[in-house]
Parts: C-alpha cells; sequence; structure tokens
C-alpha cells in the first residue's frame, strides 16, 4: 500500500478566484452559497460564524452545515440540515463530516480539511456513490468555505452536501471522484512575494458575535 506521501496531491485552483460552480440548477444554488459566504468576508478574508444568516441559504438549508475544528484534519458537523440525516439514516449532528465517505476517501478529506483551516482555503469535493440492492447510483457535491469562530480563529466552515438522485436505502456514504481546493488570502499577507488581498476586501463587516451559537439550522421568518 502507498504512503500518504505518494498518494496524488488534491488538485490547488488560482489563488484569488472562489471556484463557482455552473449556474445551472442545484449548481446555481451552490453557486450562490459562495457569492453569500464572500459577501459576508470581512476585510480580513474570512467571515465569522456569528455573520452567517441561514435565512440567506434557504435553497440549501437542509442540506448545510456548519462544522467545528477538533484536530488537524477532523471537523464534526455542529449544525447539519435534516436532509444529510436522511442520507444517513440517522442524526448526524456531532458526527464527523468523514462519515458520509467511504474509507478509501477519508484521508483526502483529511488533507483538504488541515488546508481549509491553517490555508484558509475553500474546498469542493465531486462524490459518487456506485448503486447497489435498493441503493441506485448516487452522486454528489460537498463544498466547504472556512469560518472565524468567535474567538477569531479559522475553526469552523459552512458546508454543503447536494446529493442527486434517489437515496434509496441509507446509510449512502460516497467516494471522491475529484477534489478542487481555493487557497484565501488573509491580511497580512507578504505582499512582497506579490500575492494579492482577498477578493471580498470591500465587503461590509459581519454582525458582532453572538455569545453562543445556534445548535440546529432554523429558518426564522418575520412580518415585520
Amino acid at each position: 500500500m502507498p504512503d500518504r506521501a505518494d498518494r496524488e496531491e488534491p488538485r490547488e485552483a488560482a489563488v484569488l478566484d472562489l471556484p463557482r460552480p455552473r449556474r445551472t440548477g442545484q449548481d446555481a444554488e451552490l453557486a450562490a452559497m459562495v457569492d453569500y459566504w464572500a459577501q459576508m468576508c470581512p476585510p480580513g478574508g474570512v467571515p465569522r460564524r456569528s455573520a452567517i444568516d441561514p435565512r440567506r441559504i434557504e435553497a440549501l438549508l437542509g442540506r448545510a452545515f456548519i462544522a467545528e475544528k477538533v484536530a488537524p484534519g477532523l471537523a464534526r458537523l455542529r449544525i447539519a440540515g435534516a436532509q444529510l440525516s436522511e442520507l444517513m439514516g440517522m442524526e448526524v449532528r456531532g458526527m464527523p463530516v468523514s462519515a458520509f465517505l467511504q474509507p478509501a476517501g477519508r484521508d483526502r478529506l483529511a488533507d483538504a480539511l488541515v488546508h481549509v483551516f491553517e490555508g484558509p482555503a475553500s474546498a469542493r469535493l465531486d462524490l459518487v456513490a456506485p448503486g447497489g440492492r435498493g441503493q441506485p447510483d448516487l452522486t454528489g457535491t460537498l463544498l466547504m468555505l472556512p469560518l472565524r469562530s468567535d474567538l477569531g480563529d479559522i475553526s469552523r466552515a459552512l458546508g454543503c452536501l447536494v446529493s442527486r438522485g434517489d437515496i434509496g436505502r441509507p446509510p449512502r456514504r460516497f467516494d471522491i471522484a475529484q477534489l478542487s481546493l481555493t487557497r484565501i488570502e488573509t491580511a497580512g499577507a507578504d505582499k512582497a512575494t506579490g500575492t494579492a488581498r482577498a477578493p471580498c476586501d470591500a465587503a461590509p463587516a459581519p454582525r458582532p458575535p453572538s455569545r453562543s451559537e445556534r445548535p440546529y439550522l432554523r429558518l426564522v421568518k418575520s412580518d415585520a
């Protein structure tokens, strides 16, 4: 079995432009999430968790999640939409993000999570789940965008897992067909290297942080 160092490294995209999925159907919804994340970026380049308003990602709410870094390469689901639990056939809050993947792909996901939190970087994973008895072929996209905690460290991620096809008999776990990373330049980057700042420097500052994170994604509507 080859060492981890011998495996193919994830492909890193251009530094400045976050990957925009093709704007058709569910891909348009994923692109809208990336755009919303970028709008929430303060001059430092990465928004705070407290700046994220679930009402702004209503189309993906059932498939969205907030993940928390618990160790290098490991993140657990702190908040998760109901459709993610349908994929697994059980409550997924508190589970690692890697629970959605087959064991063979979990090391690659761990490498990607290191980039997300320590780069920081955005990550997109194109996924496939071959069919079997009671399980039709399934494809999906896992998107993860870094967030700062209320303490200011990059230890949260806004994510979404969109599956395409009938779920069939859960649990459904995926293989990684393609993984792409995009490094995000934060404030304080060495200008001597010629590296530009993040493209969201002009975005409005986020709301002040709340005292605690909401335990689940909930859409609150107001007539005001």
